[in-house]
């Protein structure tokens, strides 16, 4: 007999009790939910089957409090179906009908990459929707369909003709066939379509069983912390004198790098066509590497010959930190002369053959600035950067940095998923691989044109047997553990759904892959060490994150328009905006949400910082070397690497859901967060630019970038998501601080909106702090240091002594700079770090006091107001 304190007696309490009438049903071809028709012309063969007759919460291995709370809501959700005549490989079905109910979606805009979407009707629907919410006002509810996994099929969204929503089912192996499914999407409604997203991913964690959820594990290391990535300093020119100068450029402003990731550049990668023991030479733009196979799970060349305490001594090697630039403007020439080359051809222009004369002789100037580099590693050993006589490769390269910068806790590499963007050469390496032709989903055929699916799609994939996944992923992660490397970025997730026709078709190949990666994980990097990027599909979230915790939720940092459009430095930045602030509603019950880096010195530098700033997650940058705006960085990030990190992932506020923060001329985005002690709006100005579903890509739309005006409440802020933040919730009264505009306002949950209007590409930041009476006069709020973008976010702890004969408060504020408190009345006395100070008040309530940084209390101030 089971123990009556046991979790399975727990699980069967609640599953006897869940008595409360189910919320949805299909009826006289009409799904409802609670009376209230929600699609019409529902199929015949459509089934709705409630979330108890399809899941056993007892076959979950989720935690026992996390199947309580889906089984107590189970009559919110269930589950659509349907059958067909004939079992196929791929099945498209109606689910029935909408029109005139607002909706916001996210769909893949490319392989890898999603973002939002709204629109009234199923016919406005973009192909490869991943999940959609229904505006219910007729209930004051949303409802959100969810397609999902089902033996080894996924599905996907897709519009209908006449207002239906279609679901395409695809297995990805001609092998793998059915007629019938039982559970291929889900429906859930809620009252919140915050706690919605909560309770539809936690009921499919439940049911599913093959992912987990971001409250069930462990974050990076990384995820407070300041970081540079060598992407766009280098591309692939990344070699070790590059990255060593780049890092001592951070420690000579006074930042401490506390992670770094080595970007693509840096493996033993050649085409099938080159030597099989050589790397592939003076490649240089993205692009150039992508049929590129891995041929050795050892560091490349470049830094497989450094030689450890290469740069310490007096004979140090030096480095010109122009080459970089250098190599990569003659590598764009390159690329323009070829272009115009092939248009050439397209055109039938009798001008080829110069141009052909230009691309060789642009080529061996190329060739010819790298000759020119000489060896980097033939000298500069000096013992006391602590290394061994004879130390070469990856390893000696991160002792040398950590004995150099003390800060640097963490060195990561990035690699792709197959290894390489085309995988593993076969024959190269012990294990067994064979080039395996792509085949793209017609899911895709509706998604923007990319350089980087043409490139894969031509080369193929060097494929790892899936029965070897194990042995792969370890045999490249147990040899970068080994030489100091404590993390990976893992990119071109996203590739698996091409080549699974011989593998049981893109679900089985998918788990055999992911488990394999999950073990090398847990192995060698903590079980954390892993940023995911180009993963946005839903086969990644349903079936690759038990063990990965964080990932992008954006596009790439486009410093400029791919496409030429010399405007889309300013617009792109806005898209990018919104790809993360909407991916984050779902990617971020299952992984911390990664806003990516960005340049500090790009014209809308700015604005990025901002965003960042109250993301919720690490802050990166990839600037040139040379590139840096140290006083823009110095608002993000303290001297010592951390950051001023908010409590949780930003998301867009409720009335931003159906809006078009892109290009309806008239919203903002406006994003919530809270801190330890108070809340955060983020007001963005997005407006300019969006997709465009005939052209199939994202284009400008210049006359919407121009100011916009909107308004910001403390009811805004979702405070009833935290149960540390609900208290803050029912105050009575606040002081709001306004980030640019450098005000203070007092309000209070009745008072108007405040109004504002933002110019393009920039934004305000709203700190919402409660204001406490102390004694029987003085009212405080202590805001922070205004010199962080984040302000609230350096308010480490408050103390309240409410005695009315001495009423003070006691801070902890992290960081220098211009620390901010409203107070009504002046202080009596004022002491910081146990020194009586003299702080400044004036009569619109601003207190100001200037504090220190002092490294030997990790940047900590203690300061007391007496009353």
């Amino acid at each position: 007999m089971t123990p009556p304190n046991s979790p399975v007696n727990s699980i069967t309490n609640v599953l006897r009790s869940g008595s409360l009438e189910e919320c949805f049903d299909v009826f006289d071809g009409k799904l409802s939910v609670n009376g209230f028709p929600l699609l019409d012309d529902v199929p015949s063969n459509v089934t709705f089957r409630p979330f108890s007759s399809v899941c056993n919460a007892l076959e979950s291995d989720a935690p026992v409090p996390l199947v309580q709370r889906v089984q107590a809501l189970s009559h919110r959700g269930g589950f659509l179906g349907f059958t067909s005549d004939e079992p196929a490989d791929s099945l498209l079905n109606s689910l029935g009908r909408f029109t005139d109910r607002n909706f916001l979606s996210i769909f893949r805009f490319k392989t890898w990459w999603s973002t939002q979407w709204v629109g009234t009707s199923g016919s406005d629907l973009q192909m490869e929707t991943q999940w959609v919410v229904l505006d219910v006002p007729e209930m004051k509810s949303y409802v959100m369909i969810i397609p999902i996994i089902e033996g080894g099929f996924r599905s996907a969204l897709w519009p209908g003709k006449d207002d239906h929503v279609m679901i395409f089912a695809e297995s990805g192996s001609s092998q793998v066939k059915s007629c019938f499914f039982n559970s291929i999407a889900y429906v859930h409604v809620s009252e919140n379509p915050f706690n919605l997203m909560k309770e539809a991913f936690s009921a499919i964690r439940v049911h599913l069983n093959t992912f987990k959820l971001l409250i069930e594990k462990s974050l990076p290391s990384v995820v407070d912390k300041f970081g540079w990535c060598t992407w766009d300093a280098f591309y692939l020119t990344v070699e070790p004198a590059g990255v060593w100068h780049g890092v001592k450029e951070f420690a000579d402003a006074g930042v401490d790098l506390r992670f770094l990731i080595i970007d693509d550049g840096w493996q033993s990668v050649n085409n099938d066509t080159d030597d099989p023991n050589r790397d592939s030479k003076n490649l240089v733009l993205g692009g150039e590497q992508m049929t590129a196979r891995l041929y050795r799970f050892e560091e490349g060349e470049k830094f497989r010959k450094y030689k450890g305490g290469s740069f310490f001594g007096p004979n140090a090697l030096s480095f010109d930190p122009r080459k970089p630039k250098m190599l990569i403007t003659k590598a764009i020439e390159v690329e323009h002369a070829v272009k115009a080359r092939d248009k050439a051809l397209q055109s039938g222009a009798t001008d080829v053959p110069e141009i052909e004369a230009k691309i060789n002789r642009l080529k061996q100037e190329l060739d010819d600035m790298f000759k020119g580099e000489g060896s980097s590693f033939s000298n500069g050993n000096d013992e006391s950067c602590g290394c061994k006589a004879g130390d070469y490769g990856m390893k000696a390269f991160t002792n040398d940095l950590r004995a150099r910068f003390k800060g640097l806790d963490d060195i990561w590499v990035w690699h792709a998923l197959c290894g390489a963007w085309g995988g593993v050469r076969p024959g190269a390496t012990h294990l067994d691989c064979k080039v395996v032709p792509c085949n793209v989903s017609p899911g895709l055929d509706g998604t923007m044109p990319d350089l980087a699916v043409d490139k894969i799609v031509e080369g193929g994939i060097g494929l790892v047997h899936p029965s070897q996944a194990d042995d792969f992923y370890d045999s490249m992660h147990s040899h970068l553990a080994r030489s100091g490397i404590t993390g990976v970025k893992i990119d071109v997730i996203h590739t698996l759904e091409y080549v699974s026709e011989e593998y049981g078709g893109r679900v089985n190949l998918a788990k055999a892959y992911y488990n394999g990666l999950s073990k090398s994980l847990l192995k060698n990097f903590k079980g954390t060490g892993i940023i995911s990027s180009m993963q946005q599909c839903n086969d990644f979230f349903f079936l690759g994150t038990k063990q990965i915790s964080m990932g992008r939720v954006g596009d790439d940092f486009w410093f400029q328009d791919p496409n030429g459009d010399p405007n889309g430095v300013f617009w792109l930045q806005g898209v990018h905006m919104i790809h993360c602030a909407y991916n984050s509603l779902w990617m971020g019950e299952i992984i911390q949400p990664d806003w990516d880096m960005f340049q500090s010195d790009h014209v809308c530098a700015k604005y990025h910082a901002g965003s960042r700033a109250i993301c919720g997650g690490p802050v990166y940058i990839s600037d040139s070397l040379g590139g840096h705006d140290f006083d823009l960085i110095k608002k993000l990030v303290y001297p010592d690497g951390t950051i001023p990190k908010c409590r949780r992932f930003a998301l867009p506020t409720r009335d931003c859901l159906f809006a078009n923060p892109l290009f309806d001329n008239k919203s903002l985005l406006k994003l919530w967060n809270f801190n330890k002690y108070g809340g955060v709006i983020g007001a963005f100005n997005c407006q300019g630019a969006g997709w465009d579903g005939n052209l199939r890509r994202i284009i400008g739309y210049p006359q919407c970038y121009k100011p916009i005006s909107g308004s910001v409440h403390v009811t805004d802020i979702e405070w009833d998501q935290s149960k540390e933040a609900a208290v803050m919730g029912e105050t009575e009264e606040y002081v709001v601080y306004l980030d640019q505009a450098e005000t203070l306002l007092l309000v209070t949950p009745e008072s108007d909106p405040i109004q504002v209007t933002i110019q393009p590409s920039t934004f305000e930041i709203f700190s919402f702090v409660p204001l406490k009476s102390l004694g029987p006069t003085a009212k405080f709020a202590p805001i922070g240091l205004t010199n962080m973008f984040n302000s609230g976010g350096t308010i480490q702890e408050v103390d309240y002594n409410e005695a009315k004969a001495a009423p003070a408060v006691s801070i902890k504020i992290k960081g220098g700079g211009n620390f901010l408190a409203y107070s009504n009345v002046a202080p009596k006395t004022c002491y910081a770090n146990g020194a009586e100070a003299a702080p400044v008040w004036s009569s619109d309530g601003k207190l100001k006091l200037d504090l220190p940084w002092i490294e030997e209390a990790n940047g900590i101030s203690d300061v007391n107001f007496v009353f």
